[in-house]
C-alpha cells in the first residue's frame, strides 16, 4: 500500500474517466524534464563517469570473445600436444594451423603488425593470389594480403610459417656470431619475391571488386608495400639459467637490418594481442 501511494504520485492522470494501470507502469517513476535537469546538475561527475566507462552490449561480446582466443593462442604457442590435436583434426600442416587461426582472427593483425590499422581486402580471405598463373609459371600466393586503413589505404604483405622454425642455424657461423635460419632467410627471400611479383601483377594500384566483378569504391596502393614475416619465438634463446646473449645479438642485428619483410616472432605477436585486449577491458 505505501508503494502504491509513493508511485501513484507519479502517473499522469488526464480527464475524469476510469484508468487501468499495471503494477509495472506504477514502479516506472516519469520525471518532469525540470527534474531531470536537477538530477543532472547535482551529479555531474557521476554521469561524466557512466558516460566515459559506458560499454555496449557488442562491446561485452568483442572482448569477451578475444579473451577467449587468446587461450586458444597460448595454447596453440605453448601446448605441443593441443598444438599437434588441432592440426590431425584439421588434417593439415603446422603453417595451415596458424593461417587458419589469424583467419578466424583478423583483429591480431588488424593492429598487432603495426600501428597503423590494417584490415583484410574487402571481407575477403586473408590468403589472396598475387601473381597469375602463366604458361611458364604458378601462380604465387601470400598467406595475407591486407590494406591500412586511412584516408588512402596501401597494401601489405604477411607471410605466416611457424612458431616452430627456428631462427638461427645450431652451430655459430665464426666464434658469437650465429647465421640465421635457412628457414629463416628463405622466408625473408619469399617474402621479398612476393612483393616483388605482386608489383608486376598489381602495378601501382588495386581495385576491389566484389563477387559479381564490380567495383567496390575501395582502392588500395602499391607503392613500396610494407610487408611481415611471422616466425619462430625468442624463446629459442632462453636456456635453463638464462638467455643465450650472442645468439640474441646475433637474431636481433639481422632482423634490425632487414627493413622489408619486418620480421615478428609468435610470442611477441602473442604479447600484442594481449595489450590490444587490456586497452579494450580499459
Amino acid at each position: 500500500m505505501v508503494e502504491f501511494l509513493t508511485n501513484i504520485q507519479a502517473i499522469p492522470f488526464k480527464g475524469s474517466g476510469p484508468v487501468k494501470i499495471a503494477d509495472e507502469d506504477l514502479r516506472r517513476i516519469t520525471l518532469s524534464n525540470q527534474q531531470a535537469q536537477t538530477i543532472l546538475q547535482d551529479n555531474q561527475e557521476l554521469f561524466a563517469e557512466v558516460l566515459r566507462s559506458a560499454i555496449t552490449k557488442e562491446d561485452v561480446v568483442a572482448v569477451g570473445y578475444r579473451k577467449r582466443q587468446l587461450q586458444v593462442f597460448e595454447r596453440l604457442l605453448e601446448e605441443q600436444p593441443y598444438f599437434d590435436e588441432i592440426k590431425a583434426k584439421k588434417g593439415c600442416s603446422s603453417e595451415v594451423v596458424w593461417q587458419l587461426f589469424f583467419e578466424k582472427n583478423p583483429w591480431i593483425f588488424g593492429y598487432g603488425l603495426t600501428y597503423l590499422h590494417l584490415s583484410g581486402l574487402n571481407e575477403k580471405k586473408l590468403e589472396q593470389v598475387v601473381h597469375g598463373y602463366t604458361v611458364s609459371e604458378h601462380g604465387k600466393r601470400v598467406d595475407a594480403l591486407l590494406r591500412t586503413r586511412g584516408i588512402i589505404s596501401s597494401l601489405c604483405f604477411v607471410e605466416i610459417k611457424t612458431h616452430q622454425t627456428e631462427l638461427l642455424q645450431k652451430k655459430p657461423y665464426r666464434a658469437g656470431c650465429w647465421a640465421p635460419s635457412d628457414e629463416l632467410a628463405g622466408g625473408v627471400s619469399q617474402v621479398q619475391g612476393t612483393v616483388a611479383l605482386a608489383s608486376e601483377s598489381i602495378r601501382t594500384k588495386l581495385t576491389l571488386r566484389d563477387d559479381e566483378g564490380n567495383p567496390t569504391g575501395e582502392e588500395a596502393y602499391n607503392y613500396k608495400p610494407k610487408s611481415f614475416l611471422v616466425v619462430g619465438r625468442l624463446g629459442e634463446f632462453v636456456g635453463i639459467h638464462g638467455v643465450n646473449q650472442e645468439r640474441y645479438r646475433s637474431f636481433e642485428l639481422f632482423r634490425r637490418n632487414t627493413t622489408n619483410p619486418e620480421i615478428i616472432t609468435f610470442d611477441e605477436l602473442l604479447e600484442r594481442a594481449r595489450f590490444i585486449v587490456g586497452q579494450h577491458e580499459t
